[in-house]
C-alpha cells in the first residue's frame, strides 16, 4: 500500500519500505542494557509502542511508512523496540511475525477467544493464516474463506475445521450461518475492509466480535446490524512490544511454525512485491537479504 499510494497516518514517502524484519545484533550503543552482540531479534512494527494503550505518537512510528523500514542490509533501531526470536524459528520464519502474527494475536486476545469458540478468518494471507494457527492453539474451531479450492486444501492441512470458497458461495455469510447451526461465529478477523464488513457482521453471532484489520475493500457498510445484535466492532492496528512478547510465549509453547509461501533474494525485491500483489500466496512472502 505504501508503494501504491500511501497509508493513512503513515505516508512519509520517500521511505525505505517494509515493516517486518529479523536479524542479528552486530553493534550496540554504549547505553544499551539487556542485549548482546549476536542476539537474534525482531523489531516491533510500531517502534514507539512499548506497552499500555497506543498513542498518536506510537501510531506514527510504523516501520516502512511513518519511518524507514526493513528492506535494508542493516538498520539502526532503538533497543526498546527489539523482541527476541523464539529459539525454534530461523530468521526467515521470524521475519514474518512483527505485523501479521502480532495483529492476529492482538485481535484474538482482545476478543478473549477461548476453547470451543468459532473463529472466522477471511482469505489465506498472513494475518488469516496466523489467526488460524493461533486460534487452533487455543482450542477454537476455525472457518476460513478462500478464492480457490487449492488454497482451501492448504488451510485444512494447517488445521482449518471448515472452508468456504467465496467464489462458489458469493453470499458466504449464509454458509457461515449454516456451518454454525444458524448462530454465527464468535469472532471474525475482518481483513477485507469496509467492502466485506457487512458480510462479516452478518456472519457473527449476537454479542460477538468483529476485529477490523484490513483496509483493502471500499464501501459504506450499514452498521445497524452490529447495533441491533449488540456486536463489538473493534479496530486492531498491530500491537505493542508487550503484546509481541506475550504472543511469542504462545508460539514457543505450541512450537507454531510460520507459513512461508515463497522466498525472494534481496536483488529481486520488486518481484516479491509483484508476487504479493498477485494474491497467489498462502501465508507470508519473505525477502532474504543474505541471498
Amino acid at each position: 500500500m505504501i508503494v501504491k499510494g500511501g497509508y493513512p497516518r503513515n505516508d512519509t514517502r520517500p521511505v525505505v519500505p517494509l515493516s517486518d524484519g529479523a536479524g542479528k545484533i552486530v553493534e550496540l550503543g554504549s547505553q544499551v542494557d539487556g542485549w548482546q552482540v549476536g542476539d537474534r531479534v525482531m523489531v516491533n512494527f510500531l517502534r514507539d509502542w512499548i506497552s499500555g494503550p497506543v498513542s498518536e505518537k506510537a501510531l506514527r512510528s510504523g516501520l516502512g511508512g511513518g519511518i524507514d523500514g526493513m528492506l535494508a542490509e542493516s538498520v539502526a533501531m532503538d533497543s526498546s523496540a527489539l523482541v527476541r526470536i523464539p529459539e525454534h524459528l530461523d530468521y526467515r520464519q521470524a521475519s514474518t511475525l512483527p505485523c501479521a502474527a502480532v495483529t492476529a494475536y492482538h485481535a484474538i486476545s482482545s476478543a478473549a477467544t477461548t476453547a470451543g469458540d468459532v473463529v472466522l478468518l477471511l482469505g489465506t494471507g498472513g494475518v488469516s493464516i496466523f489467526g488460524l494457527q493461533l486460534s487452533k492453539a487455543l482450542g477454537a474451531r476455525t472457518i476460513i474463506t478462500s478464492s480457490s479450492d487449492e488454497k482451501s486444501a492448504k488451510a485444512r492441512e494447517l488445521g482449518a475445521d471448515d472452508t468456504i470458497n467465496y467464489r462458489t458461495h458469493s453470499e458466504w455469510q449464509d454458509e457461515v450461518r449454516r456451518l454454525t447451526d444458524g448462530i454465527g461465529a464468535d469472532h471474525v478477523l475482518e481483513v477485507g475492509g469496509t467492502g466485506t464488513l457487512g458480510r462479516s457482521m452478518r456472519s457473527t453471532r449476537v454479542g460477538g466480535t468483529v476485529s477490523l484489520i484490513g483496509v483493502l475493500g471500499q464501501g459504506e457498510p450499514n452498521m445497524t446490524y452490529a447495533l441491533m445484535n449488540a456486536q463489538t466492532v473493534r479496530g486492531i492496528y498491530v500491537g505493542s512490544v508487550e503484546i509481541f512478547e506475550r504472543m511469542n510465549r504462545v508460539i514457543d509453547l505450541h512450537k507454531i511454525q510460520p507459513v512461508v509461501d515463497q522466498v525472494f533474494p534481496f536483488a529481486d525485491a520488486h518481484a516479491a512485491f509483484e508476487y504479493l500483489g498477485s494474491q497467489q500466496h498462502v501465508g507470508k512472502v519473505v525477502i532474504d537479504v543474505a541471498s
